[in-house]
């Protein structure tokens, strides 16, 4: 009866901290297989990026791209992936299904393809992880049925109408309830991913992982409502969003790519470069060849940097670990286009630690 107890009480202390629950291994792998699935008309980057960067560096698991159709993937706001199967192929190759799968943002969250997709996974026995708003594509599968998530604070209004049975959670970075795990806006995808590394292969393994990527931090602590526009407080960076989109033309921006580039670090560069509303971000490499990031990521760039047409390129960065990447690329914007340009990209990245 103690022993009863002392596990009930564990779990209810996992379930309040949202820890996510240990890997039990049902299919007898040597490792657990990752899908990070994507939507090749329109997924979020780093969504998308830095989960798989952050899971494929720890060698932990087996992690497969996936894609709704053949072909690319268009990322938003900038860059186009080639995934390494369909959904089809990956049914194929693993009859069984995934251990874990990755859900990123869409532009479209209800394609019927991704959406019945995942709720078979989830049958199979996966484990569904949503990142950011890909709560909403998960919520249109049905797997938020009475339990707990979360997602973009930006989206709390349109997910609590149009998902009332969902427990929608804030201030928190992350939540896992059974075999769903939600995480909160883009910069929580980094303190998620290592959430699965810890659950899959233990706190040493995380920590060691963390400490290499430059991460000190991925509990589920997390403040949502500083990000709320606030007069005084952060309003005015949100007003520059809307000056730059409407009196400003774009730069073309090119972001170097080469073969090894670290994948964690491009995105979060690509991706803050397009939000800036400053400029128009494409890839631009020695040749339109694909080529893989460090970790297997299949980049098409947009330009060779012979061409005629392809746009100026940043500097290539400077030695800087996948953690501290964002910080320095706001920085690089602020120095650009002004303060209030990177604080609002901070604040749409939904990254606290920013100001």
């Amino acid at each position: 009866m103690r022993t009863l107890l002392l596990s009930l009480l564990l779990l209810c202390r996992l379930a309040t901290a949202g820890e996510i629950p240990h890997y039990q291994n049902p299919h007898g792998r040597t490792q657990p297989v990752i899908a990070v699935v994507g939507y090749n008309g329109g997924t979020e980057l780093t969504d998308f990026a830095i989960p798989y960067g952050v899971l494929a560096r720890s060698g932990v698991a087996q992690v497969l791209t996936v894609a709704t159709q053949a072909g690319p993937l268009k990322m938003q706001p900038a860059l186009r992936i080639q995934p390494d199967k369909t959904t089809a192929e990956f049914d194929a190759s693993f009859s069984d299904g995934a251990d874990y799968v990755i859900v990123p943002a869409v532009v479209k969250p209800d394609d019927a393809t991704l959406v019945a997709w995942i709720a078979a996974q989830s049958s199979k026995g996966a484990t569904i992880v949503s990142i950011c708003d890909g709560a909403v594509v998960v919520a249109n599968a049905g797997l938020f049925k009475g339990r707990r998530a979360t997602a973009h604070w930006a989206s709390e209004s349109y997910r609590k109408e149009h998902y009332p049975d969902t427990n929608w959670q804030t201030n928190v970075r992350y939540v896992a309830d059974g075999r769903v795990v939600s995480s909160a806006g883009i910069s929580a995808a980094m303190p998620t991913a290592l959430a699965l590394v810890e659950a899959i292969a233990g706190n040493e393994r995380a920590a060691t992982l963390a400490r290499d990527i430059g991460v000190s931090d991925w509990r589920t602590t997390h403040n949502s409502d500083i990000f709320h526009p606030t007069l005084g407080v952060n309003l005015g960076a949100y007003i520059t969003r809307y000056t730059n989109q409407w009196f400003h033309a774009p730069d073309r921006v090119g972001v170097p790519v080469a073969a090894g580039v670290d994948e964690i670090v491009l995105a979060f560069s690509a991706d803050a470069w397009a939000r800036s509303k400053r400029s128009r971000v494409y890839a631009v490499a020695s040749s339109t060849n694909a080529l893989q990031s460090q970790n297997g990521l299949t980049i098409l760039p947009d330009y060779a940097a012979t061409d005629a047409e392809a746009p100026p390129t940043l500097p290539s960065p400077a030695s800087t670990l996948p953690g501290q990447a964002l910080d320095r690329t706001l920085a690089e914007l602020a120095q650009r286009y002004g303060q209030r340009t990177a604080f609002f990209v901070a604040l749409e990245f939904e990254y606290p630690s920013y100001r």
